[in-house]
């Protein structure tokens, strides 16, 4: 599997990977996503029998029906990310996954910027980062593509990928 993360401090990251996603699909690759979330998102709702069963305790429920499965696993609170090649290795094989968020992790990396913004590029400081994408060119030490050109946008994510590290311990999921 190729890797390849979009990063940034705004919240055009998210249409970003859709539109990225929409973009690979089409062109008859199989693409699959990991976003980062902030601690207190929860996919869950109080007074549903699995919220119930989370709150009494239970360490991992899956959610599943004839087309959806979800995991959800209850983890100690930590400070870092959580660890991408860890979270590879439970995926399916697919030809791209698109890492949103996750500023920390080694693969390449798109970062996202608005336009106007006064907060310190992390492409100045990150090797990871090998282009800039906004709606108007910004200064930068690596190459800017314009965020409205989705088609030249994925062209450089499938020539920067990376290949997906095996995490320690982790056997990959057989398809089905």
């Amino acid at each position: 599997m190729k890797v390849f993360g979009i990063i940034g401090g705004c919240a055009a990251k998210a249409g970003l990977a859709r539109n990225l996603v929409a973009e690979l699909s089409a062109r008859g690759l199989r693409v699959s996503t990991i976003k980062h979330v902030p601690d207190d998102v929860d996919l869950d709702r109080p007074g549903t029998g699995s919220w119930a069963q989370r709150e009494a305790g239970a360490q991992e429920i899956i959610l599943a029906s004839g087309t959806r499965q979800i995991l959800m696993r209850e983890l100690p609170a930590m400070e870092a990310e959580p660890d991408v090649d860890a979270l590879l290795a439970r995926l399916l094989p697919v030809d791209v996954v698109l890492l949103e968020g996750f500023r920390l992790s080694p693969y390449p990396k798109l970062e996202a910027v608005r336009a106007g913004q006064d907060r310190r590029l992390q492409a100045m400081d990150d090797p990871s980062v090998c282009a800039v994408t906004g709606s108007a060119p910004v200064a930068a030490p690596v190459p800017f593509l314009p965020s409205s050109d989705i088609g030249a946008l994925a062209d450089f994510v499938l020539a920067q990928a990376a290949e997906a590290c095996r995490a320690p311990g982790l056997p990959a999921v057989a398809p089905a």
